[in-house]
Formats: C-alpha cells, structure tokens, sequence
C-alpha cells in the first residue's frame, strides 16, 4: 500500500531527551492509519504506516499493560 505522507502533522515521542537519542514521531492525520518515522530522519528516511487497530495494542504492551 502507497500512503502520501507529505504533508503530515508529526509529534515526537514524550520520552524524546532533546539529545537525538532513539526516539520516533507518529502523525495522527490519517484515519486508520498510523505514520511513523524516525526523529533523526525526519523528512529524508523511510516511514512505516501500520494499521491504528494494530498500533494501539502494540504501544499498550510496550508500557507494560498489555
């Protein structure tokens, strides 16, 4: 599937330091769709677009309350 990300509206991750560390942006702009991409990359890397019914459950269990 070929999703148009340009354009987009992104937010950094809340555990971002501010050092460039190992953090991601997601963009809510999608219906259905999750956006997601590498900080450091932003604009000019790769973005991987999951289904939103499968990024909730997969953000729940990286907190630990899956």
């Amino acid at each position: 599937m070929r999703v148009d990300v340009k354009g987009l509206s992104w937010r950094t991750s809340s555990y971002t330091n501010g050092e460039g560390g190992e953090c991601v942006e997601v963009s809510d702009d999608l219906p259905g769709l999750v956006p997601v991409r590498d900080t450091k990359l932003a604009g000019s890397g790769p973005v991987l677009v999951f289904p939103a019914a499968v990024w909730a459950p997969f953000i729940r269990a990286v907190k630990g309350r899956a």
